[in-house]
Formats: C-alpha cells, structure tokens, sequence
C-alpha cells in the first residue's frame, strides 16, 4: 500500500516525540488486536446518522465525541485512514448538533455540558487536519460559537455545572468543570478564539476545590477530595498550562500518587469511577516519561484481558462505547497523534 508523504511524516514524527519505547508498544501484537478489535466494534457500533450512544439510548453527543477521540488516537482523520468514513460521520453529527446558541447537544439533556466538552475537545482536534475548506469553515463557526456558550454557561465562581449557569441556578462542580477547561483550551491551541479570563477563572475554581492534601472536592462547596476528580484537574491543569513546577499541582500530582498509582497507601476509594480516573490519570502519566512506561505497563494488563469477544469493553453501568472508548485511548497515547494529549 502507498503511504503519503503527509502520512509518512506524521508516523515519523510520533515515533521521535515518543521515542523507541513507545514504538516498540505499538508494535506489540498484543496491544495491536487490542486496540484494532476496539476500534471496529465502535465502526460496526456507530449509528446511521453517525452517533454512538450510552446505555438506554443517552448520552449520545458525549458518547460520540469520546468515540471520536478514540479513532482519531490510531491516526484517521476526516480525509485519510482506516476509519476516515467513521471520524466524519462522527464530525458531521456533531457539527449537525451545534444549536443557535453555541451548545453542542440538546438542551433537554440535563448533563449537556459533558458533550459540550468532549465535543469542543474532539472537533478541535480535527479541525487543524480538516482539508476541505467548506468543512474546516463550518467547524471553525461550530467552535467559535461552542466557545462562547462556554463562556457565558460558566458560573459566578469559575466552574461549570451539568447545565449551563443560567439553566442551573450557578450550580457547579468538579467534572464537569475539567471537560470544559480541556474542550476550551483545546479550541485556543487550534486557533479558535478564546478569552483568557475564562481559563483563569476556571483554574481559580480548581484551586478553590483543592484541599490542603491535595485532594479536588466534588464542588466548591466541598463534599471531599475526590481521587478521579483530582486526576481529572491535574489533566485539565496541564491542558490549561500549570504543569508540576507549581506547587499547587505538586500536591494534587502527590495526591493522585497516593491513592490512584502506584496507591502506596492501597486506597481504593476511586475504584467505582475507575475507567474515568485513568482516563484522565493516564494522560497525566504520559507527560512523565520516567513513570509513563510502569504505568502502561501495569495498565495494560488491567485493561487487556477483561476485553470482550466482540472487542468491547463490558463494565460498569454507563455502557461499551464509554468503556470501550476510553480504553482504547489509553492504549494509543503512545501514538501521539492528538495534539491535545501530547507530551
């Protein structure tokens, strides 16, 4: 099979920003069918109209996005790849989801902001690979407007709610929070727009939430520190430019070490969320060269053999995309193909 030039230097250039370790997992047969069976269970999973859904049909803007994270991690864009047909239904879908006032979902949905987030997060990724200019301008319309709902959404104290501010009564809390700080930070790398004070308000909020341990609470309010929410925030942290030569991300960075991994102390307190705390967890280990390979390494064999005949992961109540989704990013990390997510 030709290989583009385009394509030849995206695989050289993540097997130099990754080095040889990296590689070598890619190349591991095992991790290979793992991730290659996950990806076409999501194709042979996507909707007609391009969406994937949770259980009992929900979720499916957020489903959709995560899905799209995961194939866009094995290096297929909208124009170019195994899965390049799937990626741009999932586009498609979601830029068909964009509402006058900038919400990527449906405002019935009582955890809109999830989708949001996950879909500025996805689309942005795209947009820098987009070819096509009609496309690249109506994802560059869907963002900028997907920015600004963000920013007017966001509450008195900087955080963000399961709805908007107004819809919600100035309710926020903690995750909810880090999907929009990843999504908007996301959109800037790619050129969209966006305003500082945002950023700074939102890491104000998590820093507001963060107990002197180091713990991120569920909210503001407090409802105590939380190992998946933490692992969450040091990745929003990261994303937003604060990495562990702050202080106060050296704490939450120490927190997530004592009770998510290694988890000296044998927390398990997290274990209920454990596909959404290393989700997050993971992205944070990866920008550690010196802990990433211990961590895949012991990850990976967690994640390996609980999957699935069909190649999907089946646990936890939320559904197999969400599962499925997240384990397959994991996996694929090491390919360095989503700038997001990069070292």
């Amino acid at each position: 099979m030709k290989v583009s030039r385009r394509e030849a230097l995206l695989g050289l250039g993540a097997m130099l920003a990754t080095g040889p370790q990296a590689f070598a997992r890619r190349q591991d047969p095992k991790i290979k069918l793992s991730v290659t069976r996950a990806l076409d269970f999501m194709v042979r999973s996507q909707k007609r109209q391009g969406y994937w859904e949770a259980n009992s049909g929900q979720y499916r803007v957020a489903m959709t996005a995560l899905a799209g994270i995961a194939l866009i991690c094995e290096g297929s864009t909208t124009n170019r790849g195994k899965y390049a047909r799937t990626v741009r239904n999932a586009v498609d879908y979601l830029m068909d989801m964009s509402l006058p006032s900038g919400l990527i979902g449906y405002e019935k949905d009582y955890h809109y902001t999830y989708g949001h987030g996950f879909s500025m997060l996805f689309l942005s990724q795209i947009f820098g690979e987009e070819d096509s200019a009609e496309r690249r301008a109506k994802l560059k319309r869907v963002l900028t407007k997907a920015v600004q709902f963000s920013g007017k959404a966001q509450t008195s104290r900087g955080g963000w709610g399961y709805v908007s501010a107004k819809d919600g009564g100035d309710f926020d809390e903690g995750s909810t929070c880090i999907t929009q700080v990843q999504g908007l930070r996301a959109c800037r790398n790619a050129g969209i727009p966006v305003p500082k004070e945002i950023i700074t308000r939102a890491k104000k909020y998590i820093k507001d939430c963060t107990t002197p341990e180091g713990g991120v609470q569920y909210s503001i309010r407090g409802g105590g520190a939380r190992p998946p929410i933490t692992a969450a925030a040091v990745a929003a942290m990261y994303s937003a430019g604060e990495y562990d030569d702050s202080d106060h991300v050296k704490k939450m960075v120490k927190f997530c070490q004592d009770n998510i991994w290694p988890n000296a102390k044998e927390n398990n307190n997290y274990f209920g969320h454990w596909h959404y705390t290393h989700f997050y967890y993971s992205q944070v280990m990866y920008r550690d060269p010196k802990q990433w390979d211990a961590y895949f390494a012991d990850i990976s064999r967690q994640i390996l053999p609980k999957q699935n005949a069909s190649g999907a992961w089946k646990e936890g109540h939320v559904g197999d995309i969400y599962t499925t989704a997240i384990n397959a990013t994991i996996l694929q990390l090491d390919n360095g193909y989503v700038p997001i997510y990069q070292r």
